[in-house]
């Protein structure tokens, strides 16, 4: 049973939510050009090739998961949320609609509770506070207990980066001693939370009483059509599943491959660094992965591919990047078909473009619904197929997953940590969660020609018959 609340818990909290009202009473008359500034300053700190090698390699020591030589590289992440802040307006006047009359007027959305989950202490506080000094928000982070210390200090870049430039510091505020208590509480008193992390954490956002913006779980599957460029396909999904050792959830779990192809791509796929793994080695892999009550064992979760295998009872070459299952059963008694957040990768042979359809739906239904998939073709009609038919909020077509459906730097997507997964996924939005979740918006009616379509262009070939 969870123990409640302490009265000191509940005072810290108190007095971090009366700060970060007080900054942002400070902030309140800033001007477009003057939260741009912020930004580009947070941009800077954050994310220089220096301070966040630092900090990330911190994450992974810390918190014992992710890839240290690797895990520096999200920092492109924070380049490409800084671009598409700056892009956006966010004070004051942001939009006008001339023939509709329409005029919408940008205002914070307060106090922001954000949840940190301990895959990316060092990512999401930049990600969350570029975005929330754009709008005049304040943030109070609570860090992952695994990951706590990192995030303490990635905020604490932020909030002197804020004081060096006549900021308030307590725009950005950090619980130092998180409980589960304590984020409740806060989630409850916010004005608003971005819950990124597990479901748990996620349902508990929504149960809060308070507006949330959370995320759903991942279970990233690619088509690879029979006109896939297979060293591509091959390339972009060791790019995908290796990421930080397989620990976000747009890393690629599954592969439904096109029987007329899955030899060759099997064959690149080992080229790439990839090891398949044989009948008994699968079974080995399933115990190490999974617990005997079907719960993912934290001991696996996103460490290299040797240490798994270790872990399992077998050995596999040093050079090997990721571990390969071939699977034919879906469901969720075959654990192989859920998420697996490592560097676990699940090959499916499909007879042809019909059955890799069937093969998505019934890959979903097992997890990762509203998530994000992606397709390998150059078929238009096979690449709308396939987004037509799976229930998933975002589609990647011939981009490694893991790298593009947050957003990149070559396709549109909005930058961001943060994926909404829709009501497949039990959560309010299916869009990557940017600049527009970070305020509230006024919207100023003024008075238009009458825009009234006649009776019979609205009723079309009913108008005027006999009522049923």
């Amino acid at each position: 049973m969870a123990r409640e609340i302490t009265a000191e818990e509940i005072r810290i909290a108190d007095e971090m939510i009366a700060r970060a009202r007080a900054a942002m009473e400070e902030i309140k008359d800033y001007d477009q050009a003057q939260v741009d500034r912020l930004a580009r300053a947070l941009g800077w700190a954050c994310g220089n090739e220096t301070t966040f090698l630092r900090i990330a390699q911190m994450g992974v020591d810390e918190s014992g998961i992710g890839d240290r030589a690797g895990r520096a590289g999200k920092r492109f992440k924070i380049l490409g949320v800084l671009r598409d802040a700056l892009r956006g307006a966010s004070v004051g006047v942001i939009e006008v609609d001339e023939a509709k009359g329409l005029t919408k007027i940008a205002k914070p959305a307060g106090v922001i509770a954000s949840l940190i989950p301990t895959t990316n202490p060092e990512l999401t506080p930049p990600v969350t506070g570029i975005y929330a000094i754009k709008c005049k928000d304040a943030v109070i982070f609570s860090p992952h207990p695994r990951a706590k210390k990192t995030t303490f200090e990635m905020v604490r870049v932020m909030r002197e980066t804020l004081a060096k430039l006549g900021a308030p510091r307590d725009i950005f505020q950090c619980v130092e001693e998180p409980s589960i208590p304590m984020t409740d509480y806060l989630m409850a008193n916010c004005d608003l939370t971005m819950a990124t992390g597990g479901k748990p954490m996620v349902h508990a956002a929504y149960s809060s009483g308070k507006p949330a913006y959370g995320v759903g779980a991942g279970n990233a599957t690619m088509v690879i059509d029979e006109d896939a460029d297979i060293a591509e396909a091959a390339m972009n999904s060791r790019m995908s599943k290796t990421s930080d050792f397989g620990s976000g959830c747009s890393a690629d779990g599954n592969l439904v491959i096109h029987s007329k192809i899955y030899d060759a791509m099997k064959a690149a796929l080992i080229a790439e660094g990839g090891y398949l793994c044989n009948a008994q080695e699968k079974e080995l892999l399933k115990a190490a992965l999974w617990n005997e009550n079907g719960g993912r064992r934290i001991e696996t979760v996103a460490i290299a591919a040797q240490r798994i295998a270790e872990f399992a009872g077998f050995e596999i070459p040093e050079d090997r990047k990721f571990l390969m299952v071939e699977q034919d059963e879906i469901g969720p008694e075959h654990k192989f078909s859920g998420e697996k957040l490592s560097v676990t990768m699940a090959l499916y042979k499909a007879r042809d473009f019909d059955d890799a359809m069937t093969k998505v739906r019934a890959i979903y239904e097992v997890g990762g619904k509203g998530h994000s998939c992606g397709i390998y073709s150059f078929n238009e009609d096979h690449i709308l197929r396939h987004a037509m038919n799976a229930p998933v909020s975002r589609v990647m077509v011939r981009q490694p997953q893991s790298k593009a459906n947050a957003g990149s730097f070559t396709n549109g997507m909005p930058m961001t940590s943060s994926l909404g997964c829709g009501i497949w996924g039990g959560n309010i939005t299916n869009e990557n969660v940017s600049l527009k979740h970070y305020m509230n918006v006024t919207w100023v009616a003024r008075p238009i020609p009458e825009d009234r379509p006649s009776d019979a262009e609205l009723f079309g070939e009913f108008y005027n018959t006999e009522v049923m």
